[in-house]
């Protein structure tokens, strides 16, 4: 089967190096998350490198195309040298909780500009590109949670799949629209990253399932000779 025809605008190399930032910074995502809950260090660069590569994984598995993680060695080598990392920083973790949350935020924000992107180069529609760079972007940090015993981030609260919605469409809809340059996917990822960055430091997110009001239906009058 022939290659894909790359997209105007989107430089392979420049895909690449996102990709790999974005491994990374969800590496060490996964690595700080790894020590912080006491792994061995084993168990810290597995939770980096499954971490670093969940998401692409997904992507490209839900496209129909092998992963690009199992074809190229450099993805492996920086989850896990990140998933190292962590470990050998281990005394600076427990004061790192808010790095952890904006290198969390920018793994979010490089990720679902690549999974739209890739999507992209695979021809799907508009709505598909932009769920398939959402589940790149929120893939590895619901792994993650999982993996450590803890509720996923995107489904308990604060901004995160919506950020990644919408970071992706940025990318999407300026595509469609006809600019194939770097500027939208830049323009996205920062949108993505700020939104995830403003919810977390000002509490901004959706309401609970707990806290949504029940909307009661009035009861109807009885009928004449009954006990309403």
């Amino acid at each position: 089967m022939a290659a894909p025809p790359v997209l105007h605008g989107f430089d392979p190399t420049l895909l690449l190096v996102l990709n790999l930032a974005g491994t990374f910074v969800f590496g060490l995502s996964g690595g700080m998350a790894g020590v912080r809950t006491q792994l061995d260090l084993f168990g810290a660069v597995v939770l980096a490198v499954v971490v670093g590569l969940a998401g692409g994984i997904i992507r490209d598995l839900l496209i129909g195309i092998p992963p690009a993680t199992f074809r190229d060695w450099r993805y492996l080598a920086v989850a896990g040298g990140a998933g190292l990392l962590t470990t050998l920083a281990r005394p600076a973790i427990d004061r790192l909780q808010r790095p952890i949350q904006a290198l969390d935020a920018a793994g979010l924000a490089l990720f679902c500009v690549t999974g739209a992107a890739t999507a992209l180069v695979h021809r799907l529609g508009v709505v598909d590109c932009v769920i398939l760079g959402a589940i790149t972007g929120i893939g590895g940090g619901m792994l993650r949670d999982i993996l450590v015993r803890e509720i996923p981030t995107v489904l308990s609260g604060g901004l995160y799949a919506i950020p990644a919605l919408v970071g992706a469409g940025i990318v999407v809809l300026a595509y469609h629209a006809g600019d194939h340059t770097v500027v939208f996917p830049i323009v996205g990822a920062v949108v993505c990253f700020l939104m995830r960055v403003a919810g977390l430091r000002y509490g901004i997110g959706l309401p609970s399932a707990a806290e949504v009001a029940v909307t009661k239906v009035p009861s109807l009058p009885g009928r004449r000779g009954e006990k309403s």
